[in-house]
Order: C-alpha cells, then sequence, then structure tokens
C-alpha cells in the first residue's frame, strides 16, 4: 500500500515530464525545419541546459501545461520555412493552454494578429478555423465546469475579475513595474542571458515575432501588480532560440561558452531541485510514516503551523488523515484592517496557540512548524503538559513536534 500512494506521486511527475520532453523534441524539430540541424542542436542544448527548465519542467502546475501547449502549438504555427504548419491543429492546442490557464492567451496574441495580417483569406481563417475551435473549446470549458461546480460557471472570467479587474493577487505580494525587466527575466534566464541577447542581434528577420511576444509577454505581465518567476516560463523557450543563434555563430571562445553555460545551469538547476526549501516536502514523508506505520492512526491529527500552500498536504498523503494548516484566503470583502489567520497567528504565536487550544481535548497529535518557532512550541507545551498533569485528565497531548527543516528531528 505504502508504494502504491508513491507511485500516486511520482506518476503525475513523470507524466509531466514526458510531456516536457515531447515539447523539447517539438522546438529541435521546428528549428530543424527552419534552420538546420546545426541550429537545431544548439538550441536543443540551450533548452536543456537551462536551469529554469529543470526547476519547472516536472511540476505539475498550469504554468508549465501552458509552456508544453505553446512548444507544440508553435510546431504547427505558420511561419516561412516550416514543413509542419497547420492552422487547425496549432489553434487548437492553443485554445486548450487558454482553457487550462486563460494567460496562455497573452504571447500568443501577437501571434495569431501575425497569422490573421498575412493570411489572404482572413474570413475563411476566422469563420472556418478559429470560430469553431474557439466555439467547441469553450463549450467543453463550460459543460466541464458545470458538472464540477453544480452550476453555470465562466472559469476565464473568474480569473480575470480577481487577477485583473480586481487585481486580487496582490494579497500574496506585489512588485514594481520594472520587476521582471530588471529581475525576473534576468533571473530566469541566467547565463543564457548575454547570449539572448548576443542572438537577437545575428537572428533572421523571421525570428522578430518570437522577439516581439517575448517582450509583449513581459509587458503584459508588468501591469499586474502580483509577479513571479513561473509566470514567464512560456516564453523561455523562444527566448532559446535567440540563445542557440548566438551559440551556433560563435567562431572563439566556443568551447569555454559551452562549459560556462552547462556548469552554471546544473549548479543552479541542482541546488533548486534538490536542495532549495525540501523541509516541507521532506515533512511529508514523516506524515505518511505516521499513516502507514502507526497502529494508532485513527486517532492522531495533524497541524501543519504555516501558512496555506506551503505543503503538498493531501496529494502526497492519500490517508483520511485529519489535518490543518493555518488559513490565508485573499479579502474579498475590501476591508482595510482585514488579517488572515496565518496573520494574527504570526503577530503572536504564543498568545493564539493559548486562544486556540485552551481546551486539551482539541491539541492536536503532531505539530509542524518551521524551525524558528521551535522553542516556542515547546513552552507552550510544556505548560500544558503541567497544566494537564495538575489537572490529572488523560486528554491527547501534543505527542510529536515534527521540523520540517531540521532533517526529520522528532522532539
Amino acid at each position: 500500500m505504502k508504494y502504491f500512494h508513491a507511485w500516486e506521486i511520482w506518476i503525475p511527475r513523470l507524466a509531466q515530464a514526458l510531456l516536457s520532453a515531447v515539447a523539447d523534441l517539438r522546438l529541435y524539430s521546428l528549428m530543424k525545419q527552419l534552420e538546420n540541424q546545426q541550429v537545431a542542436r544548439w538550441v536543443f542544448f540551450c533548452q536543456l541546459c537551462s536551469w529554469f527548465t529543470w526547476y519547472c519542467c516536472t511540476r505539475t502546475l498550469t504554468n508549465t501545461m501552458e509552456t508544453v501547449l505553446t512548444v507544440i502549438a508553435l510546431f504547427y504555427y505558420p511561419l516561412e520555412g516550416s514543413k509542419s504548419m497547420n492552422s487547425v491543429k496549432y489553434s487548437s492546442l492553443v485554445a486548450l493552454a487558454f482553457i487550462i490557464r486563460p494567460t496562455a492567451v497573452i504571447p500568443w496574441i501577437p501571434l495569431l494578429l501575425r497569422h490573421f495580417w498575412q493570411e489572404q483569406r482572413k474570413l475563411d481563417l476566422f469563420l472556418h478555423q478559429f470560430l469553431p475551435i474557439g466555439f467547441v473549446t469553450f463549450s467543453l470549458s463550460l459543460i466541464i465546469d458545470r458538472i464540477f461546480f453544480g452550476q453555470w460557471t465562466l472559469v476565464q472570467y473568474n480569473f480575470l475579475k480577481f487577477n485583473v479587474l480586481q487585481d486580487l493577487g496582490t494579497f500574496y505580494g506585489s512588485h514594481p513595474w520594472h520587476w521582471y525587466f530588471s529581475q525576473g527575466f534576468p533571473a530566469v534566464l541566467g547565463t543564457h542571458l548575454p547570449f539572448f541577447i548576443h542572438g537577437c542581434f545575428l537572428a533572421s528577420k523571421r525570428y522578430r515575432i518570437f522577439l516581439v511576444t517575448v517582450l509583449w509577454t513581459l509587458l503584459v505581465y508588468s501591469m499586474l501588480s502580483h509577479k513571479e518567476f513561473r509566470f514567464i516560463y512560456p516564453v523561455l523557450p523562444f527566448c532559446m532560440v535567440f540563445c542557440g543563434y548566438s551559440l551556433n555563430h560563435l567562431k572563439t571562445w566556443k568551447k569555454p561558452a559551452l562549459s560556462f553555460l552547462f556548469l552554471s545551469n546544473m549548479l543552479l538547476a541542482l541546488y533548486t531541485g534538490l536542495v532549495h526549501q525540501r523541509g516541507t516536502l521532506d515533512v511529508m514523508t514523516n506524515i505518511q510514516e505516521l499513516c502507514y506505520n502507526n497502529p494508532n492512526v485513527s486517532s492522531a491529527s495533524v497541524f501543519i503551523m504555516m501558512p496555506c500552500h506551503s505543503t503538498p498536504y493531501y496529494s502526497h498523503v492519500h490517508y483520511p488523515l485529519p489535518m490543518r494548516f493555518l488559513q490565508c484566503p485573499p479579502d474579498l470583502s475590501g476591508k482595510s484592517d482585514y488579517l488572515t489567520e496565518a496573520d494574527i497567528f504570526y503577530l503572536n504565536p504564543l498568545k493564539w496557540l493559548y486562544r486556540e487550544f485552551h481546551n486539551d481535548s482539541t491539541l492536536p497529535t503532531h505539530l509542524i512548524i518551521f524551525s524558528v518557532l521551535e522553542e516556542m512550541c515547546k513552552k507552550f507545551h510544556k505548560r500544558t503538559s503541567q497544566q494537564a498533569h495538575k489537572k490529572a485528565a488523560n486528554s491527547s497531548q501534543v505527542n510529536g513536534l515534527l521540523n520540517p527543516q531540521k532533517d526529520k528531528k522528532q522532539v
């Protein structure tokens, strides 16, 4: 049973990795058609050794699927020299990407406009391809959401309303307008950045639309206050085209440049993939062991004393174990003094614990905390234990304290 649940964790990652590999091969095939095998190899090399590609390609994020569908759709996009162009296939993939994540349409706006502008039979393209494909995918999305929500729900509008019209994403953090240009984009490209800039001056005119797509996407996302690195992941393969062009035209220092790119990106990829913030994943192993190796698991309960989205939660547990985390929903009421449960807790953790668990019977059996709160929780544990001893009560007590930042240390 334990190994079966392990596969439940790994199968989605392997499936996403397989899809990402298919997208990488499509990018290679496209460049081989547009240029030659040599240029295609350099683009493929740049794509494969990108630290951010390694960081994201196996993660089951909608941004990753958005990137995969974008690259595969680009393979069928009508570019001069492409032998695989197919308007129905690429527009279907774009529509699917939009249904999965509405922001997928942002990088495709300049590409769609270019196709429409260069198409001689514009009315046929719109009426016989774009319109029917859009209608079918949108109808399927409505029906699926109707089944799951139990009522007619326009998810795409809700997404636009929450993130753009109300700009509620700022609740989870905000950055200045120039952040993508000054920090986000350079960080995502990493050591590929100088090769990208060099390639922009060397690439043929047919790739100007790729550069326009990258700049347009960065500008649109810059208008939103809430910014994240993963949001611009879909334009990374466009950038690899220019990086590959740069490597292909290097006459001197090519081997040092390749070594520099590979080593610098692999170090970043290994660190971000194996070391960086992995405590919140490791602690889920402890919870799994609690479920499968504990004969008293039916009486166990877990309180993750961290804000929402800190751990994978039930996606890694797959067991009806009572679990709870500090709630941090966005403010939908418009209150100026709005505070989440997580905010209130971190203002005074010890006071919050005494108020929340004034009755020993409500105590969870296990707490998961950040290391900085360990001493505070020990004080709370000691005090509640003393109170329970004085009352001679046999109520449930905190019997474990899992620390996700101290190598499965159990107190």
